[in-house]
């Protein structure tokens, strides 16, 4: 025989790279067009199949470590004189062994259909599901060298910040485990049913637990008349949100500190980190309080980097925290009880891409019982906006274009990455991509083995805005089957709502359509109904199976008009006050704005627009609660101007289907008005601006940074307040 035999032990390097590629599609397209078009350039190779020059010179090199591909004889020179080389598949049989190194004259005498079992079997063997399972589509790094390298090559100019996920709420009525607590009480508002988000409030219909500056306070709120603080949880660094699990307590916090075995965690060859310099962590601390007037701290856990979004199911936290990547930085590591685990540079996953900055995504799961903990990273652009069903975490992040053109392969992307999740196991599945950027969370759902998500690509030419926007179905292996693109061009999307077999979007120009679309196809999302109004809705909340509610603005397109540069636009002073809408969608061909109520002038604003988590809606109760800050126009004054700030605090709705909305009135937090007299056209808020509001039976909730107020639901008098132990 004249072709060579490649031999090696099944625990050997060398069978690893060998798996490693036969796992990667892209290694496994480059060897396929080789093995079809022989002695080809790297150049030739990226032309004919579509790919950047960095990726495929970067698979190549795989493929001629593991010895499936190699340089040729022949070459050529550039004009600038750069020798070209030229590439084959390798001419051998590749044999592994699984238990010693095989004896070449033995092989020798075996018929060559043999051998190409014999290499069959080992391709199998190692290319076991379980492999797969673990591997996805993604790489690893085989060392620290190649992740430093990685970095150096693959980082381009210009970079954009990290952004942490955005939200808007649902609150169900919850059976309290807490005694002589109430029979219902609200919970915080969330995406999917038995996904716990954390929030900057909690309450078990007995107590509320609140964070209050870098404080979490746990208040005895049930009954209101003996509103009281049992205990105050001092913390280092800035609290951010909370979660209450019967008798547990965890707290997230963002701090810096000096950066913790910085000599093993350095990536350069040799590394002195100085004392003085800190890094960013997020801390999650777990708290026993079963005596709610004396916490007991279970588990102090950090993880570097910092919080993006975190969520509870069952017994069991995930929480995703971006750390910046950059070459000779520091990898990622994580502490429980003191003891640091570093993540090596060959547990990290990556895809072989380009992009303006990197960010270890690192997803850390917690036991909240017994501290029990698994951690995956992933080198990714900075992850943005995380989906987390029963069974999935999907985290994404935009990749933005260098320049913007339509006929360009360069545009934005939306790269999105799948781990699965079972109690305290995390392990990466699969990463997918589409065109364009998310809005928020709501722009993805999980339905059975599906996932939707909806994106806009911008885009402005010659004072026009042709962007558009898009949906896309994928497969559980988050390869695009089913899609729409190209809705509404020129305008954005401002909301999305995923509900069963249906997609509602809204999107912004000048007016507010509202689509429905058809998914009960995944191969075929289908276009059904459009609604277009004056207006957006920033955040849409099912109130049945077939209406919406809608929060956003009010527009009025003939203001100031005549200054209006860009084609089919508004100009800013056309937004005005907050506007509330019931939708009604039962006829999915012609939806219809059933009813709608607007709040103040311009200058109003909401945070339930954005943070759904601010939004109370109780269909039982005909209950819809949101906080606002009123402004409203003087007599006279022109609507192009903003209003004066004449009220903060929560409005409280009657809401049905039979009359609408129907305003039973108003809690603040403040005595009078002088805040905002001396605020003038800037009112950020302060430490009495109401945020959240809650319910326990007939009893209304609101929250301000210094304050919790009790209200009767029914006549909405006041029962009692609270000052909070708020230092500012």
């Amino acid at each position: 025989m004249n072709d060579k035999f490649i031999m090696m032990n099944i625990n050997d390097e060398k069978s690893k790279k060998v798996a490693e590629v036969l796992k990667s599609d892209t290694c496994k397209k480059i060897l396929d067009y080789l093995a079809e078009n022989k002695e080809k350039s790297e150049k030739d190779i990226a032309k004919d199949l579509g790919m950047p020059i960095n990726t495929v010179e970067y698979n190549l090199k795989k493929l001629i470590e593991s010895g499936l591909v190699e340089k040729t004889k022949n070459f050529f020179w550039s004009k600038k004189g750069k020798k070209i080389n030229l590439y084959k598949p390798a001419n051998r049989h590749i044999v592994i062994s699984p238990k010693r190194r095989p004896d070449i004259n033995i092989l020798k005498t075996i018929v060559p259909v043999i051998i190409a079992v014999v290499a069959i079997f080992a391709i199998v063997l190692l290319l076991s599901p379980e492999t797969q399972k673990q591997q996805g589509n993604l790489n690893k790094f085989a060392s620290l060298n190649e992740l430093n390298k990685f970095l150096k090559d693959n980082q381009v100019e210009g970079g954009r910040g990290v952004l942490s996920e955005a939200g808007v709420a649902k609150a169900d009525s919850v059976t309290p485990s807490a005694s002589q607590g109430a029979s219902e009480y609200s919970s915080t508002n969330i995406q999917v049913e038995g996904v716990d988000e954390a929030d900057v409030i909690k309450n078990d219909g007995k107590y509320i637990y609140v964070v209050s500056g870098n404080k979490v306070v746990i208040v005895d709120a049930f009954p209101a008349s003996n509103m009281k603080v049992l205990s105050e949880i001092n913390l280092s660094g800035s609290v951010g949100e909370i979660f209450v699990n019967g008798d547990k307590l965890v707290v997230f916090t963002n701090q810096y500190s000096p950066i913790v075995y910085g000599g093993v965690r350095c990536m350069a060859i040799r590394c002195i980190m100085p004392s003085y310099q800190d890094e960013s962590k997020t801390g999650v601390y777990i708290y026993d309080i079963s005596n709610r007037q004396d916490p007991t701290l279970d588990e102090n856990i950090s993880l570097t980097g910092d919080y993006v979004a975190s969520r509870m199911i069952d017994n069991y936290v995930y929480l995703v925290a971006n750390q910046y990547a950059y070459p000779e930085g520091v990898l990622p590591a994580y502490e429980k009880d003191g003891q640091v685990e570093v993540v090596k540079a060959d547990e990290v996953y990556y895809s072989p891409i380009r992009d303006q900055s990197f960010q270890f995504t690192n997803i850390l799961a917690i036991n909240i019982n017994n501290g029990n903990t698994s951690e995956k990273t992933v080198l990714t652009g900075s992850s943005q906006t995380i989906y987390v069903s029963k069974n999935n975490i999907y985290t994404t992040y935009t990749k933005y274009a260098y320049y913007w053109n339509p006929k360009s392969t360069d545009q934005e992307k939306t790269i999105i990455n799948k781990f699965s999740i079972d109690k305290d196991q995390v392990e990466f599945l699969s990463s997918g991509e589409v065109l364009g950027h998310l809005l928020n969370q709501f722009s993805m759902d999980e339905n059975k083995d599906y996932f939707r998500i909806a994106t806009t690509i911008s885009g402005y030419v010659d004072n026009r805005d042709i962007s558009t926007n898009n949906l896309y179905v994928l497969d559980k292996d988050l390869k695009v089957i089913g899609k729409i693109e190209g809705i509404a061009q020129g305008e954005s999307i401002y909301s999305v709502r995923f509900i069963g077999d249906r997609a509602y979007m809204v999107t912004f120009k000048h007016v507010d359509p509202l689509f429905v679309i058809g998914l009960e196809d995944p191969t075929n999302p289908t276009l059904l109904g459009k609604l277009k109004i004056p207006g957006y809705s920033e955040y849409l909340h099912p109130y049945d199976e077939t209406h919406i509610i809608g929060i956003g603005k009010e527009v009025d397109e003939s203001i100031d008009a005549d200054k209006v540069h860009t084609e089919g636009a508004v100009y800013y002073t056309a937004i005005q006050g907050v506007k509330l809408a019931i939708f009604d969608v039962s006829d999915v061909n012609n939806p219809i704005e059933e009813y709608k109520e607007v709040i103040g002038d311009r200058g109003t604003e909401s945070p339930a627009e954005t943070d759904h988590k601010a939004f109370l809606f109780d269909k039982k109760r005909n209950l819809l609660v949101i906080p606002i800050t009123v402004a409203e126009l003087k007599a006279g004054q022109p609507k192009s101007e903003q209003g004066d700030f004449t009220f903060q605090g929560a409005y409280i709705y009657n809401i049905n289907l039979k009359d609408g909305f129907n305003l039973k009135g108003r809690i603040t937090h403040y005595e009078n008005d002088e805040a905002f007299k001396k605020a003038g056209d800037y009112f950020y808020g302060g430490e009495k601006s109401v945020s959240r509001s809650l319910y326990m039976d007939d009893t209304l909730y609101t929250f301000s940074l210094s304050m919790i107020k009790a209200n009767d639901l029914d006549d909405l008098e006041e029962i009692s307040s609270l000052n909070l132990p708020y230092n500012k």
